[in-house]
């Protein structure tokens, strides 16, 4: 399989799969290259319908362009802390683009992309707003309001170091709290589709579906609160890592889904 950076060529035709409907890892395929390289590479420069292959060409050069003064940054920059720790700056900065990509694909705007990414790879999982700053490049206002939406969505939180200073940090339960709030968005979805059975007339097409929407979304929210439950607490009882151990002899989900269709 290939390495090192796209080539214009490759670019051409990755485009041209994107105007075809390919799938980013039958473009991947065709290209003899990660599907994480395809999605990396159409998501930071404009997504799927804004893709163009001489933008994105461009925006590369630049990048190399930006990075080439950085191997001289004296000790305390950001080469110096990855040599720290035995890290590759190269391959540490290859990582945080597709941490940001997934973020982004997920619905996360760049910026808080960035941030978000930025924070979850820093040992101390904190950074102040100036360490932000130099870090991504960017404005003081642009982290801030990275920071303010992330705070919001309970993602971060503020804090105080020794010296006084406000620092983000990630929360370290943050994958159970967002599978607690996303099993609690579709146990919503469940109430709400089950408002509407009654509303339509039980029996009816149209209610019909909504029960079935909502005995499929009651299913995945109990079992996504189960399973969050299950794995906080095996984790807290062993922090060193333990294997979640596999109940599908116990409850098997695919029994359960045949009995909710």
């Amino acid at each position: 399989m290939p390495g090192g950076r796209l080539t214009q060529a490759e670019r051409q035709r990755i485009a041209s799969g994107l105007a075809d409907e390919l799938a980013y890892a039958e473009i991947a395929r065709r290209l003899d290259r990660p599907t994480s390289t395809i999605t990396r590479e159409v998501m930071r420069n404009g997504g799927p319908t804004a893709y163009r292959p001489e933008m994105a060409q461009r925006a590369t050069e630049r990048r190399s362009r930006r990075r080439k003064p950085a191997a001289a940054v004296p000790a305390g920059g950001r080469v110096a802390r990855a040599q720290a720790h035995g890290r590759d700056d190269d391959a540490v900065r290859e990582y945080e683009e597709t941490f940001t990509t997934l973020f982004m694909a997920q619905g996360l705007p760049k910026m808080t992309s960035r941030v978000l990414t930025s924070l979850f790879v820093t040992d101390s999982g904190s950074l102040t707003a100036a360490e932000l700053v130099e870090r991504l490049q960017v404005s003081p206002a642009s982290v801030s309001k990275a920071v303010t939406f992330l705070e919001g969505q309970g993602l971060v939180r503020r804090e105080r170091d020794e010296r006084r200073r406000e620092r983000y940090a990630v929360h370290e339960n943050l994958w159970y709290q967002s599978t607690i709030a996303g099993a609690q968005g579709i146990a919503q979805v469940a109430e709400t589709a089950r408002q509407g059975v009654a509303v339509l007339g039980r029996g009816t097409p149209a209610a019909v579906r909504l029960e079935n929407i909502a005995r499929f979304s009651d299913f995945i929210s109990e079992s996504m609160f189960r399973a969050a439950e299950q794995v906080r607490d095996i984790l807290t009882s062993n922090p060193e890592g333990a294997t979640v151990r596999d109940d599908a002899e116990e409850a098997d989900p695919a029994e359960s889904v045949d009995s909710v269709g």
